[in-house]
């Protein structure tokens, strides 16, 4: 049976017009999720990307909608690593990543919500490629990204794709719980009050309150349809950098903070079956009204991962 729109035009004979790129490529399971949509190769090292973000999205848009959430272009970058990684740098689908580094720096006036979707191109460049025995083992990525011809965002990353038995060994190797070893106070069931987290939603609060200034246990919803869109064994580097931010709204709460830039160092996976503490370790003011804090995450005694934001106060 052959299959025909209502104009009587076979499927197979429509125009290619514009879709996302597929998901696999990119680690996501909804293909709501993809943000980019097509790419092209100048050489075997730069590449530029077609992108576009929803006018509402239910969780990288600002509290009151009317911007793009900075953690945005961050998840767009880190989109576009894995899928020039699997098209163009020689990953075989099926590959997990370990991503060591990712900073960006927006311009807050730029991710402003217009009356359509924001279409974006991203000028994408790798800047180190390291083989081990003819494979892949280490990718350092730059990355910028423009509307309508002008610069919204900057970034880098640095991530390593591991074999799929690679990868189950190492993880394989994890270490038993310790649920006293860092001496961590116990805190209320709560989770924080969305408003004092620059969130709208008590589904995306990732933080709850201890007894402890400047500290707070990460907790996310495991089921969260975005922050664990494709499962995970561990906590993704995307819920560290939200558990970042957020710790850094409730330092200034009921006040807002934006993360117009931030830079996260990762160290080790983090556990899901244990406590892992986020620790507001430096604060700074800036010119104005901006602050930079550096956030610390620690799990089993041990320090996991770090990240310095910068962004306005109001």
């Amino acid at each position: 049976m052959r299959l025909t729109t209502a104009s009587g035009i076979g499927l197979s004979g429509l125009p290619r017009l514009t879709t996302t790129v597929p998901k696999e490529y990119v680690h996501r399971a909804s293909l709501a999720e993809v943000f980019l949509t097509g790419c092209t190769t100048h050489d075997d090292l730069r590449f530029s990307l077609t992108g576009q973000w929803p006018r509402a999205h239910t969780h990288f848009n600002s509290s009151d909608g009317t911007s793009h959430d900075p953690l945005q272009a961050a998840e767009t970058f880190r989109q576009a690593s894995i899928f020039m990684a699997h098209t163009a740098l020689d990953v075989p689908l099926g590959h997990q990543f370990v991503m060591w580094n990712l900073s960006y720096t927006t311009d807050p006036d730029g991710l402003r919500i217009a009356s359509s979707p924001t279409d974006f191109d991203i000028e994408a460049r790798c800047i180190e490629l390291v083989h081990r025995k003819e494979a892949v083992s280490r990718i350092r990525m730059d990355l910028s990204l423009h509307r309508d011809g002008v610069l919204v965002a900057h970034g880098a990353t640095e991530y390593g794709p591991l074999p799929p038995a690679v990868y189950a060994r190492i993880r394989a190797r994890r270490t038993v719980p310790v649920p006293e070893a860092d001496g961590g106070t116990t805190p209320d069931s709560s989770p924080l009050p969305p408003a004092y987290v620059g969130r709208s939603s008590a589904a995306d609060v990732v933080l709850t309150a201890t007894d402890t200034p400047r500290r707070w246990l990460l907790t996310p919803n495991l089921d969260h349809p975005i922050l664990f869109d494709h499962g995970a064994d561990h906590v993704p580097g995307m819920v560290l950098m939200e558990g970042a931010r957020q710790a850094a709204s409730a330092l200034v709460g009921p006040r807002s903070f934006i993360p117009a830039s931030a830079s996260s160092n990762f160290r080790r996976y983090v556990e899901l079956d244990r406590p892992c503490w986020i620790d507001i370790t430096q604060v700074a003011s800036e010119s104005g009204s901006t602050m930079t804090v550096e956030v610390t995450g620690h799990q089993d005694g041990e320090s996991v991962f770090t990240s310095t934001l910068t962004g306005p106060v109001s």
